[in-house]
């Protein structure tokens, strides 16, 4: 069976660097952190008391109140940047068979806000007084099914869950379908709220996050020896995914051809990653395989790159194996460092920005690098791209995605040739 080819029609995200791709692009390629403090609750009894949030967001600008009540905050930030993506692609939605139009849709923890605030009241009630909507707002697929609701396609449509490697998941999966001649179009990425008081308090119990509340801004440093966790962070992404004929046809604006994707399990702890980066190295070879790609042939990688001592070094480790002497003629750059890590969604974001990449021939950097702050353990001959964007032809993307569990996802992105 020859497999379809799949390309990037639409884009559309909203994080902490903007409402918007564009706006996160250009805070991007800045330099520009989505961190600070926490604003959305009381902090202050926290050992980590910062985040990145989206800000500026007034769901009102987007949906009635009614029907914002009814959902949780992810669910928002999922609806949003699907509406920028579908607009993005210029579907002719009046027009399109909607049977074969889907959404895979992902999100790694859902509606935790909503699960938060049920129990609260639930506790201060003194007794079994539910919202009927708990439920339909807390679980993981809603945000997959009010998409299909709102534009009415009933294509494949579910969510992954896979940690942080859940909205990268949810690309393979996509990508997959159209290959395989099961819808035309699908709706993809991913998107996730925990900025909460679970969602710290949980992660902090862990030693998670990164506690330096004094500087905020500079907290979340991959490849630093000062790293001391990752930062949390919030919003969305929804690339528009196309069978290459399809989108041919109808003239649609082509940003990039999804390649390849890889999955790989660690297969070795609850939350670290292999010290030796195996599950990495697996999933990236596995990547490769899938695209019919060489190592060489990449020319940036956006690492998972959360700032976290144990997974940093195991995805530098990984990356030089994998790519041997090329490795030192990539670009690489840990583009978390400004927004924060988006757990589910973070796969989705990092993936647009690559595709934004190699449409504009510019590498995003890696934030808050200090001369002095080098780690032993890291190999600095390779390109960090450190605190400034770099121009480079860049032709393609290979960008990972890790979660807790061993879960682990990769996905290329290159430039699209007929």
């Amino acid at each position: 069976m020859q497999l379809k080819r799949v390309v990037v029609t639409g884009l559309g995200a909203i994080t902490p660097l903007g409402n918007t791709i564009a706006e996160t692009w250009e805070r991007m390629i800045n330099g520009v952190s989505g961190a600070g403090p926490i604003t959305q609750f009381d902090a202050s009894k926290f050992k980590t008391r910062f985040a990145c949030e989206v800000k500026g967001f007034d769901v009102s600008r987007y949906m009635d109140r009614k029907e914002s009540r009814r959902l949780d905050r992810f669910t928002h930030f999922a609806l949003v940047s699907a509406d920028e993506a579908v607009i993005d692609s210029g579907i002719d939605l009046e027009n399109e068979n909607k049977d074969r139009i889907g959404v895979i849709f992902a999100s790694g923890i859902g509606g935790i806000f909503t699960f938060q605030e049920e129990v609260r009241a639930y506790n201060e009630a003194l007794g079994p007084k539910f919202n009927p909507f708990f439920i339909p707002k807390m679980i993981v697929d809603i945000a997959a099914g009010h998409i299909s609701m709102k534009y009415e396609f009933r294509g494949p449509n579910f969510a992954t869950v896979s940690a942080c490697a859940s909205s990268t998941n949810a690309i393979s999966d996509a990508c997959n379908y159209i290959r395989l001649g099961k819808a035309n179009i699908i709706l993809t990425g991913g998107a996730e709220a925990a900025v909460a008081i679970v969602g710290i308090g949980g992660f902090n119990a862990m030693n998670a996050l990164s506690t330096r509340n004094e500087s905020p801004e500079t907290a979340s440093r991959p490849f630093c020896l000062s790293r001391d966790g990752f930062v949390l962070g919030e919003g969305g992404a929804c690339l528009v995914l196309e069978e290459m004929e399809h989108a041919l046809a109808r003239g649609a604006k082509i940003y990039a051809e999804i390649a390849g994707t890889g999955l790989s399990a660690d297969a070795y702890h609850l939350t670290a990653s292999h010290p030796n980066g195996l599950g990495a190295k697996l999933v990236m070879l596995n990547a490769l395989d899938d695209a019919a790609m060489r190592p060489e042939e990449i020319d940036y990688i956006n690492v998972h790159g959360t700032s976290t001592p144990v997974g940093d070094i195991s995805e530098v480790k990984a990356i030089k194996d994998v790519f041997g002497e090329h490795a030192y003629r990539l670009n690489i750059s840990a583009t978390k460092s400004m927004t924060g890590h988006l757990l589910g969604a973070a796969g989705a974001v990092e993936a647009a920005v690559s595709i934004l990449a190699i449409q504009h021939n510019i590498i995003p950097p890696t934030i808050n690098f200090t001369e002095g702050d080098e780690d032993p353990e890291i190999d600095y001959k390779l390109n960090f791209t450190f605190n400034k964007a770099q121009q480079r032809e860049v032709n393609a993307v290979l960008s990972n995605t890790f979660g807790f569990g061993g879960h682990n996802a990769s996905v290329i992105v290159k430039k699209f040739v007929v």
